[in-house]
C-alpha cells in the first residue's frame, strides 16, 4: 500500500488566539493548554503575544503576563512538542529571539508583509545561527500577485528559511487563489511550503485543503478556532477531515476534542464566529487583528466599525499601522458631524 500523505501541524491558539482574548493569557492557562497539546501529539505550539515577540504595547495591546514567562511555562510541559515563536521585524528584535531560544523555543517564525521579505534577512539569519528551525511568514498574501509572492518567498529561502508560509491574514483568499499561490511556490522553491488561514469568509478549511492539495506540507490550525478576526482553521475539525482523507498528522483527535471542549471553551468570553465585523475583514481584505482596534475606535468616535475597516482596506494598511485606525475613525466622525451640520 502507498504511504499516507503527511502534513506537519503548528497549533497557533497560544499566539494568534491571544488576539481573541485581548492578550490576557495567564501562565496557568498556557500551561494547561500546552500540556494538553503536547499529550495529543501536536508537533509545534506557537507561543507569544498576538503580534509576536515584544508585541505587548499600547499600540498592539498590553499582555496580562510577560510572554517570556508564557514561553517558559509552555516549554516546561512539552516533552515531545516544540515551542515556536513569532517575530515581526521592527516589533521584536534579535535580543528577544535569543531570549526565547534560551528558554527553550525551537522554532522562529519571522513574519513580514508579503512585499517586505527583505526586512527579514537579519532575523532569519540570526535564528539559524542560534540553532532554531526558521519559517518565513508572508502575511496578507492576498494583497500581492503570485509572481510577487514567489519573488519574496525566494528571498526568505535565500536567507536560510526552512519553510515559507502563505499567510491569509485577512481571511480574504479564495480556494483557487490559494491553489495558484501554493502551486507557484512549490514550482520555484526547494523548501517546504506552509499555509495559515483565517475564517472571515468561512473559507479557512476550504483554503487549507486547497493548499494541501497543491503541495503544502506545513499547516497552521487553532483549537476551537481561537484566533484573530473570525479565527483560524479549526484544528480539531481539520484533524477529523484529514483523517477522512487519509492524510496523516500523528495528532490524537479525541484528545484535541476534549481539550477544545474542557479547557479552551471556558476561556472564550464569546464564541469564535463570523460576525458582521469579521465578515467585513475578509470582504475588505483587512488584517484580522485590526478588528478589536476598529471596534474600540468605533465606540470612542461614534462611527460604524465596518466603515473604518472598509476605509482601512482601501488604504491598504498593513500590520504595524494600527494607529491609522484611530485616524480613520476620527476622520469619519468629523465627516459625520459636517454632514449633519449641512442638513
Amino acid at each position: 500500500m502507498p504511504e499516507k500523505k503527511q502534513i506537519i501541524l503548528t497549533e497557533v491558539a497560544l499566539r494568534d488566539g491571544s488576539h481573541a482574548i485581548a492578550h490576557q493569557y495567564t501562565t496557568k492557562q498556557v500551561t494547561a493548554i500546552a500540556k494538553g497539546l503536547n499529550e495529543a501529539g501536536v508537533p509545534y505550539i506557537e507561543v507569544s503575544h498576538g503580534d509576536g515577540l515584544a508585541g505587548s504595547s499600547l499600540q498592539y495591546g498590553l499582555s496580562h503576563t510577560n510572554e517570556m514567562e508564557l514561553i517558559e511555562a509552555a516549554v516546561s510541559v512539552c516533552t515531545t512538542s516544540n515551542v515556536a515563536v513569532l517575530l515581526l521585524p521592527g516589533v521584536g528584535t534579535v535580543s528577544e529571539l535569543k531570549q526565547a531560544a534560551q528558554l527553550g523555543a525551537r522554532m522562529a517564525r519571522i513574519a513580514t508583509h508579503v512585499t517586505e521579505a527583505d526586512i527579514s534577512a537579519q532575523h532569519i539569519t540570526s535564528a539559524k545561527e542560534i540553532g532554531m528551525e526558521v519559517v518565513g511568514f508572508l502575511m496578507m498574501a492576498h494583497s500581492a500577485p503570485t509572481a510577487k509572492l514567489v519573488e519574496q518567498a525566494k528571498l526568505m529561502e535565500s536567507y536560510g528559511a526552512d519553510v515559507v508560509y502563505v499567510v491569509d491574514s485577512a481571511g480574504a483568499l479564495l480556494p483557487h487563489e490559494v491553489k495558484d499561490k501554493i502551486t507557484a511556490l512549490r514550482q520555484h522553491l526547494s523548501i517546504d511550503i506552509g499555509f495559515h488561514g483565517h475564517n472571515n469568509l468561512s473559507l479557512a478549511m476550504a483554503n487549507t485543503l486547497a493548499a494541501i492539495d497543491a503541495g503544502a506540507t506545513r499547516i497552521d490550525g487553532s483549537i476551537r478556532c481561537l484566533g484573530a478576526g473570525a479565527g483560524n482553521t479549526q484544528t480539531e475539525v481539520l484533524l477529523a477531515v484529514l483523517d477522512r482523507l487519509g492524510i496523516y498528522t500523528g495528532v490524537d483527535l479525541y484528545k484535541m476534542m476534549d481539550l477544545a471542549e474542557e479547557v479552551i471553551a471556558p476561556i472564550l468570553t464569546v464564541p469564535q464566529e463570523i460576525t458582521r465585523d469579521n465578515l467585513v475583514l475578509g470582504y475588505a481584505g483587512v488584517y484580522s487583528s485590526f478588528l478589536l482596534h476598529a471596534q474600540r475606535a468605533a465606540q470612542k468616535f461614534g462611527v460604524d466599525a465596518r466603515d473604518i475597516l472598509l476605509e482601512i482596506g482601501r488604504r491598504k494598511a498593513v500590520g504595524g499601522q494600527e494607529d491609522m485606525i484611530v485616524d480613520v475613525a476620527a476622520e469619519l466622525a468629523q465627516g459625520k458631524e459636517t454632514s449633519h451640520a449641512n442638513r
